[in-house]
């Protein structure tokens, strides 16, 4: 893969389905279904997919593709694939909480190697540049040429006082009794894959999930944390997490920088 071809690129496409959601989102109203797993979808997720698997499919015909909202490609499997989810948080774009980001990786060999985070509704952009160092940019955001950005690097957490974010849509008793192993001295809630950014930004140490997830709620934001000196790791072992597993479902895991003390799950 040309990582200085796939940067722009995929940076681009994010933009673009942040604005039609946009489009959708601040529209009087909106249509809400609900898909086969009961999961809902709206004319936002759609239109955001169609523009990005497309402009995907043009730039790299010969990458596998893979969309949550697209079926069908849930069964291919390649060693490197694009995968995609085009409005992460369906429910929190529902209830216009505003924490609804658009995702897009790319995967190699079981890692995710590069990924781009926007948050539309919130102004904050997240990617990993040519060279897989993450960043996050401001401005105006213009399609074609990316505006200033900062480094993004992981804090250094204080066992002592870590400062934790969790779910706000899924929390369950599970994940609050196992962050109460911890001595934690800030506890955020946070939407979507936009928790892992606030881990890459220094603006939380650990991110616990004991929940479903698939391979497109997590790579594009995994990509950003590792890129900025973080670490995913199986909940049940703390093994490497991998991508590329069979039906793209992923196990409980945690995020977190390095230097958290983790806890054995019980």
């Amino acid at each position: 893969m040309d990582f200085d071809r796939l940067t722009p690129v995929i940076r681009r496409l994010a933009l673009e389905a942040g604005e039609a959601i946009m489009e959708i989102y601040n529209s009087d109203g909106f249509e809400i279904r609900a898909k086969p797993d009961e999961s809902p979808v709206t004319a936002a997720d759609e239109a955001a997919d169609r523009l990005i698997a497309a402009g995907l499919a043009e730039a790299f015909p010969d990458v596998l593709v893979v969309t949550e909202e697209q079926a069908e490609s849930h069964a291919q499997r390649a060693a490197s694939f694009l995968i995609v989810d085009p409005l992460d948080g369906t429910k929190e774009f529902v209830r216009r909480r505003g924490e609804f980001p658009v995702n897009i990786a790319y995967v190699e060999n079981g890692g995710p190697v590069r990924g781009v985070v926007y948050a539309p509704a919130r102004g904050r952009l997240f990617y990993t540049n040519a060279s897989g160092r993450s960043v996050e940019e401001s401005g105006d955001f213009a399609r074609d040429s990316a505006g200033p950005v900062r480094p993004l690097s992981v804090g250094t957490p204080d066992n002592a006082a870590l400062m934790v974010v969790a779910s706000k849509s899924h929390r369950d008793q599970a994940t609050d009794d196992y962050i109460a192993r911890y001595a934690v001295g800030d506890l955020t809630s946070a939407g979507s894959s936009l928790k892992f950014c606030l881990v890459a930004a220094g603006e939380a140490d650990l991110y616990p999930r004991l929940g479903r997830t698939m391979e497109w709620d997590t790579a594009a934001a995994d990509a950003v944390l590792r890129g900025a000196g973080g670490r995913m790791v199986r909940f049940d072992d703390h093994s490497e997490f991998l991508y590329g597993k069979p039906g793209y479902e992923n196990p409980f895991f945690i995020a977190f920088a390095p230097g958290v003390d983790l806890k054995a799950p019980a």
